[in-house]
């Protein structure tokens, strides 16, 4: 939930599609001339993978040592072959005749540099703590990298996804402020032409691509905040393809929609900090008075499904007990509070010591979906006795309120249960932007996290041990799993949806073939 494609999260996916790396004729039919134009809410902050650009994938601008197919499999990319897990070391080999926008070629020292980058304090990259379990890089030859971890990290290979950098346009620069931020140069499939903050950015295809000379020669991907702006734009036909909201994702003339799978959930973020919120029994209360059935049925015209905690049904390392039935209760919910002396008003509104069962509830006010979610989260709520003030800001507005004021947020991956969980709740994290910004904090959680992490042999004693303590503590209010909606232009082939991520903007999604795709 990085600020905007988190919300932001957060690229172009560039995992490279199953046929481009076992068909030898993949994109070498001759590339249309006429741009593609897809639209996204999301726009990133940098280009630079190192400062955490495609955070989940490398982008089309970028290629990692690995990417993924469109079961999400890993599959090698950069990397001849997937990397070799011997303990505590990771070798891996590069692909042979791997060149760079600008020509130069790829080396194990561009990897070693990309890596060291975003291990190096001095460098603002959002990935640092992903990789803590890294204990350094190195290259032994000129097609050579060893990884060396501290310990043994059972996901590691999903990390090599990040997008490789070339050490000489960066070497000796102040990382943080580079003029590569904004105009990179990588190895993937399409090459930066330029961007226009809050309104474009404009690629070209990279013809000498290892993977094969893309089927388009240009892609343009719009900035469009708004969802109904969005919605109307598309209706004008200036796009081939967009994200919107549930019920915006209709079948324009012309148009057909794609619903697509996600590990996506949305949520109330409830901030320890705050003396309503902060108090457990209100937080129960508001779980079990929540509606989540009716939000999947009435907010995302059935494209989702009830949250319960922030590991999709979909994964292994779910645990069943947790969830609900998707009903309120709010009989339940009156209950709670009346154990805890929370009681009702003549207005109907309960308070305990003098103070009211009173909060703000903040969404992003540009984003439908989490409005009308804030919306029925109040009125669920207003049963029971809570009054909830919904309040759509801009995420400079809400960001300095967040360690205060509950939030509508999302995350969520399908990759692994350590990926965004492990910082979203551990107490070390507490208040570092939008990482656990209500400041939650568990001994229980912190240790199943790390053991998560760390104990290969006993991942799904500890997360079936962070489920349950967090369904006790009840930190957030976990409503619907979404389906990511997207209009795309009839006679546009080669779309292949796959189970996405909660970064949904210009990184991910549907996107990340958009290489392969072509115009009847």
């Amino acid at each position: 939930m990085l600020r905007r494609t988190l919300p932001l999260t957060l690229a172009l996916l560039t995992a490279v599609s199953l046929t481009a790396c076992s068909n030898p004729d993949a994109g070498t039919a001759s590339s249309s001339t006429k741009p593609l134009v897809v639209a996204t809410a999301g726009e990133p902050d940098t280009l630079n993978p190192i400062l955490g650009y495609g955070t989940d994938g490398a982008s089309l601008i970028f290629d990692g040592l690995v990417a993924r197919d469109a079961q999400n499999t890993l599959i090698p990319a950069l990397a001849a072959e997937l990397p070799v897990v011997n303990g505590t070391t990771v070798t891996a080999e590069l692909r042979g005749g791997v060149t760079f926008h600008d020509g130069t070629a790829l080396t194990a020292d561009d990897v070693v540099f990309t890596y060291r980058s975003v291990m190096d304090p001095e460098v603002d990259s959002l990935l640092r703590s992903d990789l803590d379990m890294l204990d350094k890089v190195e290259a032994t030859d000129a097609s050579t990298v060893v990884f060396t971890l501290k310990y043994a990290y059972a996901p590691f290979l999903q990390r090599l996804v990040l997008g490789i950098v070339p050490a000489k346009a960066l070497t000796g620069q102040d990382i943080n402020k580079a003029a590569f931020n904004r105009q990179p140069v990588g190895t993937g499939p399409y090459q930066v032409t330029a961007w226009t903050p809050g309104d474009k950015l404009q690629l070209t295809a990279n013809d000498t691509w290892w993977g094969g000379k893309p089927a388009t020669s240009a892609v343009v991907v719009a900035f469009v905040a708004d969802d109904n702006v969005r919605a109307q734009r598309t209706r004008a036909g200036e796009f081939d393809a967009v994200e919107l909201a549930p019920k915006l994702a209709t079948p324009f003339p012309g148009f057909g929609v794609h619903k697509v799978p996600t590990a996506d959930y949305r949520g109330v973020m409830l901030p320890m900090k705050n003396p309503v919120t902060g108090d457990l029994a209100v937080r129960k209360a508001l779980n079990v008075a929540a509606d989540r059935s009716a939000m999947v049925t009435g907010v995302l015209a059935g494209a989702g499904e009830p949250a319960y905690g922030p590991v999709p049904p979909t994964s292994e390392y779910a645990e069943p007990s947790v969830a609900g039935t998707g009903s309120a209760d709010t009989a339940a919910a009156g209950k709670l509070l009346d154990d805890a002396g929370w009681t009702a008003g003549a207005d109907g509104i309960r308070a305990k010591n003098g103070q009211r069962a009173t909060f703000t509830l903040m969404y992003p006010a540009t984003d439908s979906l989490r409005k009308e979610l804030a919306l029925a989260v109040t009125a669920d709520a207003k049963k029971a006795g809570i009054e909830i003030k919904p309040e759509g800001l801009t995420w400079d507005a809400i960001t300095p309120r967040m360690r205060s004021d509950a939030l509508i947020m999302g995350f969520g991956n399908p990759y692994d249960p350590d990926f965004v969980s492990y910082k979203l709740f551990r107490s070390d994290f507490a208040e570092q932007g939008y990482y656990n910004p209500g400041s939650y904090h568990s001994a229980v959680v912190d240790q199943a996290l790390q053991d998560g992490r760390s104990r290969p042999d006993n991942r799904k004693d500890a997360y079936t041990t962070f489920q349950k303590q967090l369904a006790a503590d009840v930190p957030w209010i976990f409503l619907t799993y979404l389906q990511h909606t997207y209009v795309v232009r009839d006679g546009v082939n080669g779309v292949s949806p796959r189970v996405e991520a909660h970064e949904h903007g210009v990184e991910n999604s549907i996107w990340w073939n958009l290489h392969t795709w072509t115009r009847a």
